[in-house]
């Protein structure tokens, strides 16, 4: 007999292929019949008007922290994700040392946006090797996670505090090879850095793995290809040219993988960069190297603010502003001087990725903690300043300074017009390219793009029909499962695990944005619930039904080789 059998639904199994009508059948968390299925079932979920596909995979989230107060890895599931890779941009929680918990805690809630008052809370910080971190998560998750190692971890625990500031000594980089290579050996997914300028620890200063040097990052990298299954992650930052592109093909044939890096956010107005930006991977190729760009498949709300800093510091000029004290900040923003040098250093530099920050006109104020301050929620800081007779930028800061610092801005969001999302359709069946960038579980306050998989089936199949829904799907669940060698999952094959997400086509898409107080210590987040996906299965148990958690944790905790296939680069094996 079987466990479930889906009965009557669309099959789009992911491969691409024409959808067809069908049945489903599972049993023992495999999927075992496809097509007519006669036999009895414990369980029957009528599909019919719905689309059966395979789950879908997140290659790119921050869920490192919330594993242990979030069985649910919440939103992910209730938008049909069942695979999660975390452990991104450099930035684990394991290896761990006593003495390097407070300070990646500190980190962490600066540079990915997480309430420190929630990470002290709800993560115990009580493993020391990469096994004992995975070993805590057994059994504990509703879908399956992997987990990369991150060298901003590995640089702490070897150097203290002289991994910032300082580069590694031969023996550090020694210590820091074997710890990264008993943390693979222990199931860790492979290596993730970062150099971006937008990275910076709870004192403003770059995080550890920007002070390392190339050789070190080709070195930890070199140690990837030793490990069955594992992968390589890497944030070249922006602004970037040639150099970078040819550094990200080293990086890949060191590892003898291939490389994800982040990110692309396609706009219209930004398509030459695009291109730009897609040319690595051709760079690559040509030297049998591999480098996917993951891109964000929606525009992107941010919300930013001056007391944190996020995003701000990576404007020319800006960076030691925020290795102040708040207090001397404030101090040093009331000077009309600073004012006009940081408004100038703003706008020296083609600005790339963030096009559109130093917009001050176009800002609008988000949030305010002030009451007195309420009244601009809403408008645009040209407005307001207008009113208040003062310049855009002074107006801006002086909002700012009223209210701590606290005021949450959002810059322009470029990208809602129909050009923009033609480009993003084309973008996301470029095979240089992987969908995601949800940074789920990270910018808590600041960013709404954890739901990518309802964006793409809402705004890129219904409304723009920039791409098919079989291939939208594929995109969603075998392109990212094939490029990190998930085994047997990411298409509906006989044989393979019972990842599965039924939703319906007409109604699939985003609920409203608003925040959602269920962190430890009361902080809240942004959230925005799922429409239209009405069963999720992970490993062939239903953890999603109607937009409510099951309470089931049937998740695999996906261990490097164990879980995983090698992807070899072609020019990887001599290099």
């Amino acid at each position: 007999m079987l466990d479930v059998v889906i009965r009557g639904g669309t099959l789009v199994d992911g491969s691409g292929d024409a959808s067809r009508r069908g049945d489903l059948g599972i049993r023992d968390g495999r999927i075992v019949a496809i097509g007519t299925v006669d036999e009895e079932a414990r369980e029957q979920i009528d599909a019919r008007g719905k689309v059966v596909a395979p789950g879908f995979v997140d290659v790119h989230t921050h869920y490192d922290a919330q594993v242990f107060w979030d069985g649910t890895l919440s939103p992910s599931p209730f938008h049909g994700v069942t695979t999660v890779m975390a452990g991104n941009c450099g930035f684990s929680l394991a290896p761990l040392s006593p003495e390097a918990g407070d300070y990646l805690m500190r980190m962490l809630a600066r540079v990915e946006g997480m309430p420190l008052e929630s990470l002290q809370a709800g993560v115990p910080c009580d493993w020391r090797s990469f096994g004992e971190y995975l070993d805590k998560l057994e059994g504990k998750l509703s879908v399956n996670a992997a987990f990369m190692v991150g060298h901003s971890a590995l640089r702490r625990v070897v150097m203290g505090e002289r991994a910032v500031g300082e580069e590694a000594t031969p023996a550090e980089l020694a210590e820091m090879v074997e710890l990264l290579r008993t943390s693979m050996a222990e199931g860790g997914m492979g290596f993730s850095s970062t150099i971006s300028k937008t990275h910076n620890d709870a004192d403003g200063r770059p995080v550890p793995s920007r002070h390392a040097s190339k050789e070190e990052i080709l070195t930890l990298a070199r140690q990837v290809r030793d490990f069955p299954g594992t992968t390589v992650e890497f944030l070249p930052g922006v602004g970037w040219g040639q150099a970078a592109k040819e550094y990200m093909a080293e990086i890949s044939l060191a590892a003898n993988r291939p490389l994800n890096w982040n990110l692309i956010a396609p706009t219209a107005e930004g398509a030459d960069l695009v291109e730009g930006q897609l040319d690595a991977t051709d760079v690559a190729r040509a030297r049998g190297a591999e480098v996917i760009a993951l891109t964000v498949p929606q525009p992107i709300s941010v919300r930013i603010n001056l007391h944190s800093g996020f995003v701000f510091d990576a404007l020319p000029g800006w960076a030691g502003l925020f290795q102040m004290p708040v207090e001397e900040r404030k101090t040093f923003l009331e000077d009309p001087a600073n004012r006009a040098k940081l408004d100038a250093d703003a706008r020296s530099e083609d600005p790339g990725f963030f096009r559109g920050l130093a917009d001050w006109e176009n800002m609008i104020v988000d949030q305010v903690r002030k009451p007195d301050l309420h009244k601009y929620r809403g408008r645009r800081v040209g407005e307001i300043a207008a009113e208040l007779g003062k310049q855009p930028f002074d107006a801006m800061l002086d909002i700012a300074l009223e209210d701590g610092l606290h005021t949450y801005f959002m810059p322009p969001s470029l990208g809602h017009d129909e050009e923009s999302w033609k480009l993003r359709g084309k973008v996301w069946q470029d095979d240089r390219t992987v969908i995601g960038a949800s940074d789920a579980g990270a910018h808590l306050d600041m960013i709404d793009t954890f739901a990518f998989t309802s964006q793409v089936l809402e705004n890129g199949v219904r409304k723009f029909g920039v791409i098919s829904l079989e291939e939208a799907v594929r995109q969603l669940s075998d392109v990212p499962a094939r490029l990190f060698g998930l085994r047997e999952r990411g298409r509906l094959e006989v044989g393979w695990h019972a990842d599965v997400v039924v939703f319906d086509p007409a109604t699939v898409g985003l609920g409203e944005t608003y925040t959602k107080v269920d962190l430890p210590a009361g902080a809240g987040r942004l959230y925005a619930d799922a429409k239209g996906v009405e069963h999720v299965f992970a490993n062939g148990v239903e953890i999603v039904r109607g937009n409510e958690d099951t309470g089931a944790r049937p998740g695999t905790i996906l261990r490097s080789g164990r879980d995983t296939d090698t992807v070899e680069v072609p020019g990887g094996a001599n290099a």
